[in-house]
């Protein structure tokens, strides 16, 4: 069981031990369950055939929306970088969820990604915009620049998520890429 968790990201061995120990001798632990829950999600839930984010039918809840816009297009990486962008109740449009990033090193080209499904919603889909939701790290910034040669000529506008500080950092935690990028993604202060 412990060999088990440690597969799992985020827990190492003493964790992995912790949680093995707890689920034997707790009451409340309920293995019965977690095991049956974990092999329901397991066969139940598979990628949204339009936006790649978790369904448990042909589209994903999100999709299915009517109240979404749908002029708006938002491109993320992962289908699990969709959660914090719904969690903060901003964005009303849809998403599409690449399946990874450019990644020449890992063997991973345009064609291991949903780019060709991608340039598809966007000329069946007529967005207005596209947002381009993709991390600052190397391999995020050249999927990103990869993204906007290809898209460029459809002349959809492309935008892009702002990056600096985080709410409540202060400037000594900041590296020297995340400063200057706050420094080039500035904004006038609202006139009073």
């Amino acid at each position: 069981l412990a060999r088990e968790l440690r597969r799992l990201p985020g827990i190492g061995p003493r964790s992995a031990e912790r949680i093995a120990l707890w689920i034997l001798s707790n009451k409340d632990a309920r293995p019965a369950q977690l095991s049956e829950a974990l092999t329901a999600a397991a066969t139940s839930i598979h990628p949204c055939s339009q936006c790649g984010f978790f369904a448990t039918e042909d589209l994903c809840e999100i999709c299915l929306q009517p109240s979404r816009s749908g002029r708006e297009l938002c491109v993320v990486e992962l289908a699990t970088d969709i959660l914090p962008l719904e969690k903060t109740g901003s964005f009303r449009g849809l998403y599409h969820a690449l399946g990874g990033r450019l990644a020449p090193l890992d063997h991973i080209g345009p064609e291991q990604l949903r780019i060709d499904l991608l340039q598809e919603r966007i000329h069946t889909g007529h967005p207005t915009e596209i947002i381009l939701a993709l991390s600052a790290d190397v391999e995020g910034e050249a999927t990103t620049n990869y993204l906007v040669e290809i898209l460029e000529p459809l002349g959809v506008p492309l935008t892009r998520i702002a990056h600096g500080l985080p709410a409540g950092g202060g400037l000594e935690h900041a590296d020297q890429i995340t400063l200057q990028r706050a420094l080039s993604g500035r904004r006038p202060v609202a006139e009073r």
